[in-house]
């Protein structure tokens, strides 16, 4: 079966490039007839506000996107991400590493490989890319081929300041869910070789992945929190609907006024843009 999810940060209101990214993810899962899993990710505490948690919440719902079981929430995982963390620095295939972003930025943007020799036992804690992964097939772009240094660099699973990093929780998370299709915005795509890298080294199957263009403003910057991006309207969620359906390209008939009838509508176009069988 078919299983997706939806997983922001709660560090602000959704805004609409965030529908956006909720709708392509729903869309598929109900246009495969699967499962759409709500996700928190809540773990970078200095920037995450639990009133964001229930304000997502209530915005998905207030626009019909209505998730299949309940809501995980990442910082009630703390212990199983430690554990994953131990597990890998026990297997030598995780060490720490003390570089400073002025180091990484003086070695053209990577940090120097020579931190893994030092024996540090404190700082951030990086995984060995032993084996790069540097090409995948994704649904929506084909072939994709990293060949960026950084990208390709050995990525951070715990943060200097005791946070785990997204990277690691993402992976153990979707493996938990057995989330098996994963579509969101092309800003993630940079990602997918570390991740990729830690489905190997958990000896379980890469989900497929989908990566669309993300929404951006009239300054050409992606709209996010951090760019001020406006919040959604819950007063107005066919509106909302109708936009993100038009950024996606998928066509919704004239006289969908309802939240469901667009939804229904919008589905149904899904499944005919990307070949799949209606029913």
């Amino acid at each position: 079966m078919y299983i997706g999810r939806f997983a922001p940060s709660p560090s602000g209101p959704l805004h609409m490039g965030s529908l956006v990214a909720a709708l392509a993810s729903y869309l598929d899962a109900k246009a495969h007839n699967g499962l759409w899993h709500l996700r928190i990710e809540d773990l970078d505490t200095p920037r995450c506000d639990p009133k964001y948690s229930s304000q997502i919440q209530s915005t998905l719902s207030h626009h019909g996107l209505c998730w299949d079981g309940s809501v995980l929430l990442q910082s009630n995982r703390l212990h199983i991400y430690q554990r994953n963390i131990e597990e890998i620095v026990s297997e030598s295939c995780g060490y720490y590493c003390q570089c400073t972003r002025k180091m990484i930025k003086d070695n053209a943007g990577v940090h120097p490989s020579s931190c893994k020799l030092n024996g540090h036992k404190s700082g951030a804690i990086r995984f060995h890319h032993f084996q790069q992964i540097s090409t995948f097939t994704d649904r929506f772009k084909g072939n994709v081929a990293m060949d960026d240094s950084d990208t390709l660099d050995d990525f951070v699973l715990l943060r200097k300041d005791g946070i785990v990093a997204y990277n690691l929780a993402v992976v153990v998370d979707d493996i938990s869910q057995h989330i098996n299709h994963i579509v969101r915005g092309e800003d993630l795509l940079t990602t997918t070789p570390s991740h990729l890298a830690l489905y190997k080294y958990f000896n379980q199957p890469a989900p497929s992945y989908a990566h669309f263009p993300v929404l951006k403003d009239h300054n050409g910057l992606k709209l996010s929190k951090q760019n001020h991006a406006p919040a959604i309207c819950n007063q107005t969620p066919e509106h909302n609907l109708k936009l993100a359906c038009q950024f996606l390209e998928i066509d919704i008939q004239s006289g969908q006024n309802s939240i469901n009838g667009i939804l229904n509508n919008a589905i149904h176009s899904w499944r005919l843009k990307h070949g799949l069988v209606d029913g």
